[in-house]
């Protein structure tokens, strides 16, 4: 009876106590998902096959192709070398001594760009592939084997082990899946080529003379590299374009026939780590899931597999390594996985699908699901929700601090953030499509090159877009706090739905981007000292970190790193390049150089 409870004001309370603790709890969120994320390696679980079919490596590989390949091998590098490129005429004559049903595919593309190494613009090319015939069944599924013709003596060993698999796989019975032998020109751009023309689709303008034969639906396949007569070790890659990945239990069962016939497996270069908790396998986890992570946010394919992902094939690319181990394998250890792999893939009867298709390895024995990882993002997307509370809370109470709005100026508020979201939209939309699309424009009015033209026009657009925080503080001017205020709040939101968006694409991009973006979007604000802040905004704008990524991915992965503190460095980051750090001298500068 005496008086009226106090229930409603706990909720003024909580929003008080929010208020109070927002920069705290921001911090706490970001620094838990980094820890998250960093906590990964030492979370993850044994990969294991979850496909019934494929459950065993107990099949009996009885082929010994180690010579036969070798020979092929050097008669393929001879008629190479005298034809000056690819030897179609030989490659369809040795197939159809074979057995197979051998077809040929022209094909050519203008590219957009001149090319690099020879400075043309159209570029011609023939791609070779046999298929057998399954005699067991109708052809209605496939399965294919691909080798790149690469320039110089480059994949010559891979073209003599696949034409001596196939020469075994004809003479075997069992086969319930047609088994299609592909050798492409121009690497990736025969590669598309081929697919596009097997689909009966144009995706890229290529012109293609078409295919005469075809096999069944192509259920797995797996590219060849191999450039040598034997091999320590073989490199699996598995990224595909724009972070997609194939089915995990194709390669888990790459690694268990890998692990029944004693062949080295390596996993972006790096050997697996020790096993049981330790600080060495912790890093040397941590250094594989980075570099993934790098691989599938640069959005490149990790070789001629990546291609096959877009056209719901699972594939792998399987590169041979010959290094400075004493311990060797010869072609036939490898023919015998790549035919214990085929008739593994023989008894499936339906499309992989039972395993993860999203998921980090920070080995090839252990991996990170899904759901393991997406909330290190969400921990970082919870700092822009909590920012967006905060602004919201203090909007909706008339907190505006300095410079307070009057009343009669609150409801126009709204208008003032649409020149900004229009600039900032209009930006992106440039960005987006002048760069290509105003090259030919470029190169007719200036005296530069494609490539140059898409170069300046992205830096354009860069530079004229730092001139939004100036427009924006102009059409802001008349809202005071509250107009940048509800800018704010809007941009908070478009952010976190964008990188939530993107993640659902590309996780790797979309954490990257999410780690670099979301301390400055937080913090930043009007007013104080602007120079440091102009500048942590430009180094993390979205286009600069991806360039990061690409730049840094391309130089750890194709060249060496001369940096000073060689060896541990190299070590990190350089996971395809054999590490030799001397002290020499070249002219007056003296220093540690990566060789």
């Amino acid at each position: 009876m005496g008086g009226t409870p106090k229930y409603p004001e706990a909720p003024q309370s909580m929003g008080g106590l929010l208020l109070q603790l927002n920069t705290p709890l921001c911090i706490l969120s970001y620094l838990s998902g980094l820890t998250w994320f960093l906590l990964l390696p030492a979370l993850a679980p044994r990969t294991y096959l979850s496909e019934n079919a494929m459950g065993s490596t107990m099949v009996g590989e009885g082929s010994d192709l180690g010579a036969r390949a070798l020979a092929l091998a050097r008669d393929f590098g001879g008629h190479k070398r005298k034809a000056g490129g690819m030897p179609v005429a030989w490659l369809e004559q040795a197939m159809f001594q074979l057995g197979l049903e051998v077809h040929v595919q022209p094909f050519s593309r203008t590219l957009p760009f001149p090319d690099e190494a020879h400075e043309r613009y159209l570029v011609r090319g023939t791609n070779v592939f046999g298929v057998l015939r399954a005699p067991r069944a109708a052809s209605t599924e496939a399965l294919l084997l691909l080798v790149p013709c690469s320039e110089g003596s480059k994949n010559n060993q891979a073209v003599g082990l696949l034409l001596a698999l196939a020469g075994y796989c004809r003479g075997q019975v069992y086969w319930a899946k047609d088994l299609i032998f592909l050798v492409t020109e121009h690497d990736l751009l025969g590669t598309q080529a081929w697919l596009e023309a097997y689909h009966d689709v144009n995706l890229t303008d290529i012109q293609s003379g078409g295919i005469p034969g075809r096999a069944g639906a192509i259920q797995a396949a797996l590219a060849l590299e191999l450039s040598s007569d034997v091999v320590t070790s073989v490199d699996v890659a598995v990224e595909g374009l724009n972070g997609q990945l194939p089915n995990l239990d194709l390669l888990n069962l790459f690694h268990s026939f890998c692990l029944k016939s004693g062949l080295l497996c390596t996993f972006q270069g790096k050997l697996p780590p020790p096993e049981g908790p330790s600080g060495p396998a912790y890093a040397q986890s941590l250094r594989t899931l980075g570099l993934m992570v790098l691989g599938q946010a640069g959005g490149g394919p990790g070789g001629a597999h990546g291609l096959f992902l877009r056209f719901r094939i699972e594939a792998l690319t399987l590169r041979g390594i010959n290094s400075f181990r004493q311990h060797k394998f010869d072609l036939g250890v490898l023919g015998r996985t790549l035919e214990g792999m085929f008739r593994k893939l023989n008894n499936l009867l339906e499309r992989l699908h039972q395993s993860y298709f999203l998921y980090l390895l920070p080995s090839l024995s252990r991996f990170v699901s899904i759901g393991s990882y997406v909330p290190s993002l969400a921990l970082l997307l919870l700092v822009l929700a909590l920012r967006a509370l905060d602004l919201w809370m203090r909007l909706s109470r008339g907190e505006e601090g300095e410079g307070e709005t009057p009343p009669g100026e609150a409801r126009g508020s709204l208008l003032w953030l649409v020149p900004p979201i229009l600039v900032s939209w209009g930006a992106g939309t440039a960005l987006y499509l002048l760069p290509v699309r105003g090259q030919a424009v470029a190169t007719q009015h200036f005296p530069v090159g494609e490539a140059e033209a898409v170069v300046l026009a992205l830096i354009g657009i860069y530079v004229a877009g730092m001139a939004l925080p100036h427009s924006t503080h102009r059409a802001l001017s008349g809202g005071g706090q509250r107009g940048w205020m509800s800018l704010k709040l809007v941009a908070l939101l478009a952010l976190a739905l964008l990188l939530s968006c993107l993640a659902l694409l590309n996780f790797s991009l979309g954490f990257l981007l999410g780690a670099t973006l979301v301390p400055p979007a937080a913090a930043v604000r009007p007013g104080g000292n602007r120079l440091p802040l102009a500048i942590l905004l430009v180094l993390t704008t979205p286009g600069w970190s991806l360039f990061l990524v690409v730049s840094g991915w391309s130089q750890v992965s194709l060249t060496p790193l001369p940096i000073a503190g060689c060896p541990w460095l190299c070590s990190w980051f350089s996971p395809r390049r054999v590490c030799r750090c001397s002290w020499g001298s070249q002219g007056s500068q003296r220093g540690p150089r990566c060789l």
